[in-house]
């Protein structure tokens, strides 16, 4: 297992990090996913850590909550070192009917805070991250109660997941304007199959030095080794949930390329796209999910897959992005200017 620092922050964490949204019984959205009682997950915890990975990611609303007092009673029960984990939750998302059960309000946000580190069994998580985006309530709001957070010890670092780049730059902004705690993390959807945030959220990163934590980083069992083609979706995760969405024509191609590189080395497909992740700069950690001894194994052992440039540079051309203005555009005023600027000079 290698360990990469968070972005620019201090905080190191492993290249994988176990994703707890299979932990949990309670019917909720997300039980498609879930499923697993305390004994489960707390085996799945057990092969993590043996296996070098530091860093535990959950949410509130993971069944309902129970994901973190499962990965909680996991820590308790097996004897692990808090000190030696990185843990990391979520709020935004709804854990209730009233008004106020959903979003980054100071009164949400200070509320799921204190329910969450109850649920977890401890008086602190390393990495407290703002799930998705509340239109109702100013970032400015957010990014008090989350710096308030911090200072009262709750929380180390602060995160923030699925938003857009102008919404993250716009905080960090603000942030720096108020001198308040900043982001040091995105938690963002990125496979092979699915480039998006190539587009704006990876030059924002690098720009501000934000770290990269990958979700559904096999595109929700697409990428798994399952599929095949179109036709070929009989069994899976996404027969009964099709998420997240991606170019079909795309991502089979780029399985059909995987294929062999796995062959070749007597792997699963899955350890490819993973391995593919790994490759990327911009990525701090990348979430790795469930529910089997067997699968977290396979996933694990993509640590120790090489891909060679012609494997990279073949997944690269087959899964790039339609260009789009005004990448377009910049690309060709900016190729003008690049001709100006002599190569560094290199060591023969």
């Amino acid at each position: 297992m290698r360990y990469n620092r968070l972005g620019s922050s201090g905080l190191i964490v492993s290249e994988l990090c176990l994703g707890a949204m299979t932990f949990g019984t309670k019917p909720s959205r997300f039980g498609v996913i879930a499923g697993l009682d305390q004994e489960a997950s707390s085996a799945l915890v057990r092969q993590a850590v043996d296996a070098g990975i530091n860093f535990i990611d959950t949410a509130n609303v993971y069944s309902l909550g129970q994901s973190e007092e499962f990965t909680g009673g996991a820590i308790h029960a097996l004897g692990l070192p808090r000190s030696e984990l990185v843990l990391a939750t979520k709020a935004m998302g709804s854990m209730g009917d009233g008004p106020n059960d959903a979003g980054m309000s100071r009164k949400h946000l200070l509320e799921q805070i204190d329910a969450s580190l109850a649920r977890l069994g401890t008086d602190y998580v390393d990495l407290y991250q703002i799930h998705g985006w509340d239109s109702q309530t100013p970032i400015d709001e957010a990014l008090r109660a989350l710096d308030d957070i911090v200072r009262s010890g709750r929380a180390r670092y602060i995160g923030v997941s699925n938003w857009q780049a102008w919404q993250i730059m716009k905080a960090l902004g603000i942030s720096e304007r108020l001198g308040l705690e900043k982001f040091v993390s995105l938690q963002a959807y990125y496979t092979v199959a699915g480039r998006d945030l190539e587009r704006e959220l990876v030059p924002l990163l690098k720009s501000e030095g934000l770290g990269l934590m990958v979700w559904s980083p096999l595109a929700g069992g697409l990428l798994s080794g399952k599929y095949r083609g179109s036709s070929d979706n009989s069994e899976g995760r996404r027969v009964k949930f099709d998420f997240p969405p991606v170019d079909q024509d795309r991502a089979y191609a780029v399985i059909e390329a995987m294929a062999p590189m796995a062959e070749a080395r007597g792997v699963s497909i899955a350890r490819i796209a993973l391995a593919w992740l790994l490759y990327q700069d911009v990525v701090s950690t990348v979430i790795v999910g469930a529910k089997r001894a067997d699968q977290l194994a396979d996933n694990i052992a993509a640590c120790d897959v090489t891909l060679s440039a012609n494997d990279l540079a073949m997944l690269d051309r087959l899964s790039a992005l339609p260009r789009e203005y005004p990448g377009w555009m910049l690309d060709t005023q900016g190729s003008y200017r690049d001709t100006k600027v002599s190569p560094r000079r290199r060591p023969e």
